[in-house]
């Protein structure tokens, strides 16, 4: 009796042991690695990568500065513009990792938001005096600078691909 009651209480412990085992390792997914670039939204650091863009000259640019390949898709330029979001990059002011050579590009709508698209309409924001640029994290601040005549804002009809990878609140 004793022997039959530790059989069946040794089988029990095996069963629940095996369950709690780590289970075999599945496949793994592969993954790729890919430079991302630093920027802002809301006033806060984020980080995305550059995957297409619609300007030949443009996707040459990023390939050069991310040491990574960013793809001309022409096709891109014809997305309606209103499921695009926008970045903001800066062609003068302070010096930084903007693919200019300038401060880091600002995007509206990051993910969660209303609006948010990884499909960028990109807007080339210029300093009137180079000499009083600062750095501007949000785009409130970069249009209230605008409002103030201390910016202008050209869109050259450029769309790039720049998914977000680590923002306020998330990460992929």
């Amino acid at each position: 009796m004793k022997l039959s009651r530790l059989l069946i209480i040794t089988a029990f412990l095996i069963t629940i042991l095996a369950a709690c085992a780590p289970a075999a390792p599945a496949e793994e997914m592969p993954t790729a690695l890919l430079p991302a670039g630093k920027a802002f939204a809301d006033g806060k650091e984020i980080y995305f990568i550059h995957t297409e863009a619609s300007d030949p000259d443009i996707a040459n640019l990023l390939t050069e500065m991310m040491s990574s390949p960013v793809l001309h898709v022409p096709t891109l330029a014809q997305i309606p513009d209103e499921v695009l979001a926008n970045v903001y990059v800066f062609d003068n002011g302070p010096e930084g990792m903007g693919p200019l050579g300038f401060q880091a590009d600002v995007f509206d709508n990051p993910p969660g938001s209303d609006g948010y698209s990884p499909l960028r309409r990109l807007n080339v924001v210029s300093w009137t005096d180079p000499a009083k640029a600062r750095m501007l994290t949000s785009v409130a601040e970069i249009l209230a600078a605008q409002e103030a005549g201390e910016v202008t804002i050209a869109q050259p009809g450029v769309v790039i691909n720049m998914p977000f990878v680590v923002w306020d609140g998330g990460k992929r």
